[in-house]
């Protein structure tokens, strides 16, 4: 019996560690030495608004910060809009703070996308749109 459960418990483990796997892709350079990176394991198709969902994180090599997800890094939650070129802030993260998604960010005012970073985001995730899963 008891080993039954501690497989149980190391199956049970492995799979939660699974679910926060953050694979980030680079996809601009930023100023004073910056990155923005999108973590690609986040990243889906939002059934009712179809915007592309999208979760990036800063980080600066020439100082040791990686890209991260909430918790361990700072950055953005973004709604992409890539037909209309528009985005909805979703929420942002920083580990001295609680990561929440806000229920009403759907009914959030758009934005025009705009900037380097944004231009490069747009252009490094709104081609896969269709081979991401839709949640």
């Amino acid at each position: 019996m008891r080993r039954a459960l501690a497989l149980a418990a190391l199956i049970a483990s492995s799979t939660a560690g699974a679910a926060y796997a953050e694979h980030w892709t680079k996809f601009v350079d930023g100023a004073n030495g910056t990155e923005w990176s999108y973590d690609g394991d986040y990243s889906y198709k939002d059934k009712q608004t179809g915007r592309l969902v999208i979760m990036q994180a800063i980080s600066k090599p020439s100082a040791s910060i990686a890209p991260g997800g909430p918790g361990t890094g700072v950055g953005n939650v973004y709604a992409l809009d890539c037909a209309k070129h528009n985005v909805i802030v979703v929420t942002s993260y920083k580990p001295s703070a609680p990561f929440a998604i806000p229920d009403n960010w759907r009914g959030a005012t758009p934005k025009k996308a705009g900037g380097a970073e944004d231009e490069a985001l747009f252009a490094a995730v709104c081609p896969h749109i269709d081979h991401v899963p839709v949640k």
